[in-house]
């Protein structure tokens, strides 16, 4: 079973939605998936305390070094700065990283880094033990 880290935002209802058909997606293809969502690393300190600042930012960096492939959901360009660091970070740790494409663009930083730039129908039919690459053709910024 293949350890995945989920980099997303989860500020709105848009992206919550998009955030659960993945990790659904992602549970029927048994994947073991740490999602930041559904993981609170500081329970009981108030959030946006230093606190809750600091457990969340190290327990996210010890489930990317703990994952062998991020998935990323991508919302276009400028979308969340804390997705982008996490795709950043993983690929600098040279962990793969399937990049959803949900929104209309994208930044080359992003889907250059990104091993595979894919839609949410291509996720359905995604195979994780080839883990094929392929390149963003849409707009970018």
């Amino acid at each position: 079973m293949k350890r995945v880290y989920l980099a997303s935002p989860f500020f709105n209802d848009q992206e919550i939605r998009y955030l659960e058909q993945v990790e659904e997606i992602l549970a029927e293809k048994q994947l073991k998936v740490f999602s930041p969502m559904r993981k609170s690393a500081s329970p009981n300190a108030e959030v946006g305390s230093r606190q809750w600042s600091i457990e969340t930012f190290m327990d996210d960096i010890k489930h990317i070094k703990w994952a062998e492939i991020v998935v990323g959901i991508y919302h276009g360009n400028y979308s969340d700065s804390g997705t982008a660091w996490e795709l950043g970070y993983a690929y600098a740790t040279d962990k793969p990283v399937i990049l959803i494409h949900v929104g209309e663009n994208s930044n080359l930083m992003v889907h250059e880094g990104a091993h595979a730039n894919i839609t949410l129908e291509e996720l359905k039919e995604y195979d994780f033990d080839k883990l094929a690459s392929s390149f963003y053709s849409g707009e970018m910024l």
